[in-house]
Formats: C-alpha cells, sequence, structure tokens
C-alpha cells in the first residue's frame, strides 16, 4: 500500500486515542458511523474506567463507533450495553439502519438463547426486540469443532442462518422485518453448523462452511432471494475465499492476513482483522482497533498500487470480533 500514515497513540484516555472535546453520539450528526465490537481479555481490564470490570473473571463485550468523515478519526467506548449481555459469548451482530443488532449467544451459566437488543444509534440506547425463534449461538468447544451461525442483512431484512444452539437449528435460517416486527423461520438441509464467514454479493448471501471429518473440507453456500433458495456456490469463489472478505461494487475483496502480517507496520494494524466496507472504502481493523483504510474506488488496472491512510488504534491490546456500519 501506498501513502499510509503511521497512527500515533494517545496516552491521555484509555477510550480514546485523540484527543476530543466532540463526543460522537451526543451532537447525532447526519454522518455514518461504524460499529466495532470489542471481546477485552481479563489481565486488560485495568486499563477500563470502570473499576468493576476489573473484578471481572469472564470476558467482557464492548462497542466502540467511529465516525469515518471526521477530520480527528478515532474509536470511542460506548458504555450503554446491558451488563449481562456484555458478558455473553457467540452472538451475532448486524446493523440495519441506524440500529445495530445483537443476537442469541450463552454465557458460563446460561445456555443458548434466543434473546435480541438493538443499539440505536440516532438515542444511544439499547433495548430488547423480537426474539429469535429458535436459540442461536457460535460458542467455540474445539477449533474443529465450532458452531458458528451467520447475520447479514439483504433487502432491508435481517438474516440469521445456523447456529450451535440447539439441533433444530443447524439447519435453519430465518428473516426479521422490521415493519413487521415478527421472525420467519425456515429449514435447508445445505445449512450447516460449521459456518465460517458470510458476505453479501451481488444481491444474494454467500457462506463460507468448513467441515473436519478428517481432512478440511470447504465450500460455499448461496442464497438466492428471488427463489428463496440455497445452492452450492461455484468452486471458483470458494478457492479465493480464504479470510474475512467484504464486496465492493460488485467486487469481493479477501484479505490475506499472512501477507498483512508481513507486509504492514505492526504499528498499523495486526490480525485478526474484520473487514467494512463505508462507500468505497474498506476499514481493515485489526487487534487493539489499530485500522487501515483502503481506496477501492480509483482501482483500475490489475496491479495497481491502493491508496490507504491509517487510524490509530487503542492501548489496550484486544480481539475485534465484528465490525458494522450504521447510517445516522
Amino acid at each position: 500500500m501506498e501513502h499510509i500514515d503511521k497512527g500515533k497513540e494517545s496516552s491521555n484516555s484509555d477510550n480514546e486515542v485523540e484527543a476530543t472535546n466532540s463526543p460522537i453520539i451526543c451532537g447525532l450528526p447526519d454522518d455514518i458511523f461504524l460499529m466495532c465490537l470489542a471481546r477485552i481479555p481479563r489481565k486488560y481490564h485495568s486499563v477500563l474506567k470502570r473499576s468493576g470490570l476489573c473484578r471481572d473473571k469472564s470476558n467482557e463485550i464492548f462497542c466502540y463507533i467511529l465516525d469515518p468523515t471526521s477530520s480527528m478519526r478515532y474509536w470511542k467506548l460506548v458504555d450503554d450495553l446491558p451488563p449481562h449481555i456484555s458478558k455473553r459469548e457467540g452472538m451475532g451482530f448486524e446493523a440495519v439502519g441506524n440500529k445495530l443488532f445483537l443476537l442469541g449467544g450463552c454465557s458460563e451459566f446460561l445456555d443458548s438463547t434466543d434473546e435480541v437488543y438493538s443499539y440505536d444509534a440516532s438515542s444511544n440506547c439499547c433495548a430488547q426486540a423480537s426474539s429469535l425463534s429458535t436459540a442461536r449461538d457460535h460458542y467455540f468447544l474445539l477449533q474443529k469443532n465450532s458452531y458458528n451461525f451467520a447475520c447479514e442483512v439483504l433487502d432491508e431484512k435481517l438474516y440469521a442462518i445456523g447456529g450451535g444452539g440447539s439441533n433444530s437449528s443447524y439447519h435453519s435460517w430465518e428473516t426479521f422485518d422490521p415493519l413487521t416486527n415478527c421472525w420467519t423461520s425456515q429449514t435447508d438441509p445445505k445449512i450447516v453448523n460449521e459456518i465460517k464467514d458470510s458476505v453479501i454479493l451481488d444481491g444474494k448471501i454467500y457462506i463460507r462452511c468448513s467441515r473436519y471429518p478428517v481432512t478440511p473440507h470447504v465450500f460455499a453456500v448461496v442464497y438466492e432471494p428471488s427463489s428463496g433458495t440455497w445452492e452450492y456456490a461455484d468452486k471458483d469463489i470458494v478457492s479465493g475465499w480464504t479470510g474475512p472478505a467484504v464486496a465492493v461494487d460488485g467486487t469481493l475483496y479477501v484479505l490475506d492476513q499472512m501477507w498483512l502480517l508481513m507486509l504492514l507496520s505492526p504499528w498499523l494494524t495486526r490480525p485478526s482483522c474484520q473487514l467494512v466496507a463505508v462507500g468505497k472504502s474498506i476499514f481493515i481493523v485489526g487487534i487493539n482497533l489499530s485500522t487501515v483504510v483502503v481506496d477501492v474506488g480509483d482501482l483500475g488496472n490489475e496491479g495497481q498500487v491502493m491508496m490507504g491512510s491509517s487510524i490509530p488504534g487503542l492501548l489496550s491490546d484486544f480481539n475485534v470480533i465484528s465490525c458494522k456500519c450504521l447510517s445516522i
């Protein structure tokens, strides 16, 4: 990449990396925000301002936002998530309009749940939403026996696909219509519990799956909304889809994290990373929210160098589990 500026971390705040007197949410600007949920290991709880978190024995989920249009771009903590949600493992995350949905999950003392919560970025508040038709989570039991479920938005409807909450959820998928506030559930044998990633491409939902009977078997299924059916995807997309992916203008971009590890400065971003697209820019968000922004809008001939910039991360070393784009 070219013209990537190394961000300087600020030590003035644990939750902000660049000083400012204008909070993002309170001003409620008519801009696009990025929502990024991060799971912070116990050993880094001491850097948080809430002293109660230092005593928590389980991992916590925290929500940060970024205004990509601001002249002072930095990640800011949103601290209005209900405490019992922040302790859950294996939740699904997706954005619809100005709301971020947190779906399902489980905890040490709670089996898989069908509960859904929504965070409204306009009012900066979180409320319980309509429950899923079946409990879902994607808690990792073993490295080769993970139970994921995918969350995507297509035609302004929220999709929850697969999961490890119950036997019925393995092959099921359901859609949420914000207009009716209801979930509709269906099943298909092509939906399996070993879902690794998902993406919207050309108005269809693609899901990358991986099974490990003896050796890895990677394949993809695609949902066609016009017929309401799932089919197996072409092998070409499976062979190239080997890491975090995002679609921009009908082109699927996949991040090779080994390439990232070798060629990008560790001060910029470190894998594992999550991708999210804002317009024609791809935000690559790595450990501690260190971020590289790549502009693919002017990418022409093959081999042309992508232009980019960087956003400094926090002082904490935590993993990013999901990044979503909201409109306010």
